[in-house]
């Protein structure tokens, strides 16, 4: 005998909402057949160069005062001395880091000019070094060039200043002697345009 439409309607629904409620109870259950939601994607890491290795507060060596040679691989000492508005009389060429860190010397016992490129292994490496020279409740945020950030700092009672920008694995430091942090920001940007960064 066969079942009424009625009854074969009423048995599919049944059917249905059986299984859909059984779906939706095992995907409630805690497994991790989509994968786990607690963990991250692993940061990207890249292969260290020299001076990966150094720590992350590391700061290029006072070395080259008075010295005009060797002259820094990616910037240009006049550019330079116009750019932070003092004359340079000497060039230190700091080899611990790759690509080397650039000291700048004018008539002070202190450098006009720092330049620190850091190539680090990976993103969070680049931000801590970012961070110790720039830190965040000490400085204004640092947005240029594009796709860079970090920290800035000027001062007006003769301390200097700075400019700190990471992208990626890469970090970017430059201390001057000079209050305006346009100076060292303008430093920083032609450091990576000619490093291609």
């Amino acid at each position: 005998m066969r079942r009424p439409a009625a009854h074969r309607g009423r048995a599919t629904l049944a059917l249905v909402a059986s299984v859909s409620l059984l779906l939706t109870s095992c995907g409630q259950d805690g497994g991790t057949a989509g994968g786990d939601s607690d963990t991250t994607a692993a940061e990207r890491t890249v292969e260290p160069v020299h001076g990966t290795e150094l720590p992350i507060d590391a700061r290029p060596a006072f070395i080259g005062q008075g010295q005009l040679q060797p002259a820094c691989p990616y910037l240009d000492t006049e550019w330079v001395q116009n750019t932070n508005g003092q004359r340079i009389t000497g060039i230190g060429v700091d080899t611990r880091f790759d690509p080397p860190a650039c000291v700048f010397w004018s008539y002070e016992d202190t450098p006009a000019v720092q330049v620190m490129v850091r190539k680090m292994t990976t993103n969070s490496d680049a931000v801590a070094v970012v961070d110790h020279a720039a830190p965040i409740d000490e400085t204004l945020k640092a947005l240029e060039p594009e796709d860079w950030s970090g920290g800035l700092k000027g001062s007006k009672d003769g301390g200097g200043s700075l400019y700190a920008v990471w992208k990626d694995e890469d970090a970017v430091v430059t201390f001057s002697e000079q209050p305006d942090s346009a100076k060292p920001r303008d430093i920083t940007a032609e450091a990576i345009k000619n490093l291609g960064l």
